[in-house]
This record gives C-alpha cells, structure tokens and sequence, in this order.
C-alpha cells in the first residue's frame, strides 16, 4: 500500500496549497459535533467515520479545493446528525 499525498488549494487563494490534515478535518468534525451538543465518545465516534470517507473519497485527487472537502465532509456528516453537518458547513459564516 502506497502512502497518497492530497493537497489542499486553500478557498482565500492568498496561502497557497497545503498537505491535507487528517487531524485537522477530525478535530473540525469533532467541534462541529460538540457545538450542537453531542456527546464527546459519539463526537469522536461520528469523526471518525466521516474522516475515513474523506480519506477514501482524496483517495485518486492529487489536489483539492478545501470547499470540496467542506462540502464531501458536510455530506458525510449529515448522514449522522444534520446540526452538526449544518455548523460544520456553515462554520465561517456563523462566526
């Protein structure tokens, strides 16, 4: 198994591209679920799964918009709890 490298073309095109994060989009998924008060083991839980079908989807994309993972992200995490999915999405515009 070869290790793929997805790269992120950031949304404000002023920083350029970056490495896609694992950590980074679990840890958003986790906050998004935590904000509309779901538990932290199904947080986790719900991350976790969500972040996988992220990973599967990047699998033969070497490079992505971060609108295209928010948006894959958001699809996924509907399935599981709309809130969340509706603040993960949305999250810039409700700041």
């Amino acid at each position: 198994m070869t290790n793929h490298r997805s790269y992120v073309v950031k949304s404000n095109g002023r920083r350029g591209t970056e490495e896609f994060s694992r950590i980074k989009l679990h840890h958003s998924i986790v906050a998004a679920c935590l904000s509309v008060r779901v538990s932290i083991g199904q947080a986790e839980h719900v991350a976790k799964i969500v972040t996988d079908a992220v990973v599967a989807w990047l699998a033969d994309k070497p490079e992505v918009t971060s609108k295209d993972i928010r948006r894959v992200a958001a699809d996924k995490l509907k399935t599981y709890n709309p809130d969340a999915a509706y603040m993960y999405r949305n999250h810039l515009s409700t700041l």
